[in-house]
């Protein structure tokens, strides 16, 4: 009799060791799940305040560079549809496909404001106007800050990847529905610089 009692006993321990460590698991899962999405919101914050500045560079541009409607155009429409795509909600962080879509549209914007950057060379009174170079500080400021953002959410994937991936923790992450979600990458073709021809 007493021989069944330790062994129920030890069975009890064990079935509450397992317990609570599967609690343990699927509680760091949830908090790792969150600082994905908390991250991810940083990096929409950032691109959101870069689309709230690029309308008023593009109409201090526009009073300085009234023949330059082309590359303004191919800014204005490159923020429209980076705008489109800006709210990615946390369901779709799982879509290899959307996060490379966002990227895309991203990518785009980044490209035309790089070709409006470069046409302002060409207006030296612009560059030296007091306003429109605290409107480049400021997009600047906000390129850097999107560089940072993308960079705490790729670190933030990267731990929940790993909890999410690595034995015995993917087996509660398996049970519980969590699956990787893939990092932000560039858009293709991000290598090359962009070409501007007047």
């Amino acid at each position: 009799m007493r021989a069944v009692l330790v062994v129920l006993a030890v069975v009890a321990v064990l079935v509450i060791a397992l317990v609570a460590w599967y609690v343990s698991v699927a509680n760091d899962l949830v908090r790792l799940d969150q600082n994905v999405n908390a991250s991810w919101a940083q990096v929409q914050t950032q691109y959101q305040r870069r689309l709230d500045l690029i309308p008023n560079v593009e109409e201090t541009v526009r009073g300085f560079a009234k023949q330059e409607r082309t590359v303004l155009t191919e800014v204005t429409q490159a923020r429209a549809n980076a705008a489109g795509s800006l709210k990615l909600t946390p369901e779709a962080l799982n879509d290899p496909q959307a996060m490379q879509k966002f990227a895309a549209a991203q990518g785009q914007l980044s490209g035309a404001l790089s070709r409006l950057l470069v046409t302002v060379e060409r207006y030296p009174e612009l560059k030296s106007d007091r306003v429109f170079q605290g409107l480049m500080t400021e997009l600047e400021g906000t390129e850097n800050r999107i560089a940072v953002a993308r960079r705490n959410f790729n670190e933030a994937v990267k731990q929940y990847n790993g909890r999410v991936q690595f034995i015995p923790g993917s087996l509660v992450a398996s049970m519980r529905g969590y699956r990787p979600k893939p990092f932000f990458e560039a858009a293709p073709g991000a290598e090359t610089a962009p070409k501007v021809k007047f």
